[in-house]
């Protein structure tokens, strides 16, 4: 009677014991997601990441840098207008000359000023006129549109960052929750197994074996609850300006259904910006190729200034003298030597240009291939949800069984192990199935462009 009471107490208290190891960590955890926790859905987690991410920053940066240079190169194509002001005077030299408006006036002492006082004030038009200008306008116009496609690949390679981190968080702490059920659920088989121990029904065997279980379950938490920590305070740092901060996610809930392979080739061919950044980088080789061309060819520069370059700052001089007028210049510059410069500068831009070639067919080929596997790997996903589903199913139903089978003494400890670790494994393994089908379709949806 002694050994019996012993056993007893020592059940309750391992009980008691077992209970706290259970209760602790899963109690703090609702503290905090009770304690001012945000939740954030998967649209918000990607447009939090977007404003905090300093890479894609400097994407936008680019980007927009990449327009004001557009914006700059097309503007050089058309005339400016600026107003010149100035003020000249020259010491004299003591003579006397005719060259001003009025008749004789006192010489200055530099020949190349035309009085001793000069005053400029005048509109002043410059165009220049070339095909060098055409060609840089357009290389700037090429160079924006790759800007815009390199940042929407920065974008969707952040978005898949965020939507696996977003997935990770989720499935770790679906598994947290598993697991610490599988530790509640050995926790009772022990206290069963010693309740029978005590009533002289199985051996200390059984018990020895249902308390490894439980361990192996407590140590398997303990992982748990690392890996959940470490895959929330990744998602964290792309969010909150503060990892530490609590927030909740949206539990895996129903599977999109996956389109059909000609939408995706259809989408994809549309909307996917590596294909874009390699067009436009065609674009800009071929400008760059016309732009040094054109250094061959002369450029006509065009002048117009309106206004007053004269003895005095007036409209009209000493006797009713005409101050204010207009001029007119034009200038062509025809290249004849520069050392086979020119040359060289097109065949640096022809071979970049081969390069933009074949880089542009290597992202065709590599869109095709990535495609075929990313659709392949989404619908290898989706196929297995449905089986995943159902060895839960059995492997709960097996428990069930062998757990009773073992209440009436007709199977063994290690029976009931068995199917408790077959059990939560089937568990873990839906987990997994349902992250690897949301993973894919997220791949697929970022080639589409409809994530």
């Amino acid at each position: 009677m002694r050994f019996i009471a012993r056993n007893l107490l020592f059940s309750r208290i391992s009980s008691i014991a077992i209970s706290l190891m259970v209760v602790t960590p899963m109690s703090s955890s609702g503290q905090q997601s009770q304690a001012g926790s945000v939740h954030i859905s998967i649209t918000e987690a990607i447009q939090r990441a977007e404003s905090n991410e300093p890479t894609f920053a400097a994407s936008v940066a680019a980007q927009k840098n990449s327009a004001i240079d557009s914006y700059l190169a097309k503007a050089t194509l058309l005339p400016s207008v600026t107003y010149h002001n100035q003020v000249l005077y020259t010491q004299p030299n003591g003579q006397q000359n005719s060259g001003g408006q009025a008749g004789l006036q006192p010489a200055p002492i530099f020949i190349a000023n035309n009085a001793i006082h000069e005053y400029t004030s005048q509109a002043s038009i410059n165009e220049t006129v070339g095909l060098k200008q055409l060609a840089d306008a357009k290389v700037a116009t090429a160079a924006a549109a790759r800007a815009s496609a390199e940042l929407e690949i920065a974008r969707r390679g952040l978005v898949a960052t965020v939507v696996s981190l977003y997935y990770q968080v989720a499935d770790a702490e679906t598994k947290r929750q598993l697991i610490a059920e599988g530790l509640q659920e050995a926790a009772s088989f022990r206290d069963l197994t010693q309740k029978r121990e005590a009533a002289r029904e199985v051996a200390h065997a059984d018990v020895i074996k249902a308390q490894l279980q439980q361990q192996q379950r407590q140590r398997d938490l303990n992982d748990a609850n690392v890996f959940a920590e470490k895959a929330r305070l990744e998602l964290a740092v792309l969010l909150f300006p503060d990892p530490r901060t609590s927030y909740t996610t949206d539990p895996p809930g129903t599977t999109v259904a996956l389109p059909t392979r000609d939408e995706v080739d259809r989408l994809a061919s549309n909307n996917n910006p590596e294909i874009r950044s390699a067009l436009a980088d065609v674009r800009v080789s071929n400008a760059a190729v016309s732009s040094a061309k054109a250094a061959y060819l002369p450029d006509l520069a065009l002048n117009f200034s309106y206004g007053i370059d004269a003895p005095q700052f007036a409209k009209r001089g000493p006797d009713d003298v005409k101050n204010l007028g207009y001029s007119i210049s034009g200038t062509l510059d025809i290249p004849v030597w520069d050392w086979f410069s020119t040359q060289k500068r097109i065949k640096q831009s022809e071979i970049q240009r081969n390069v933009a070639k074949v880089n542009l067919t290597a992202t065709q080929r590599r869109l095709i291939a990535t495609l075929d596997e990313a659709y392949s790997e989404a619908a290898a996903a989706q196929n297995q949800l449905a089986l995943l589903a159902q060895s839960v199913q059995t492997a709960a139903e097996s428990l069930r069984l062998t757990k009773m089978r073992y209440t009436a003494g007709e199977s063994t400890a290690l029976e009931v192990v068995d199917a408790q670790t077959s059990y939560l494994t089937a568990q873990t393994a839906q987990a997994d199935g349902i992250l690897r089908y949301q993973s894919a379709l997220a791949a697929l949806q970022l080639l589409t462009g409809t994530l």
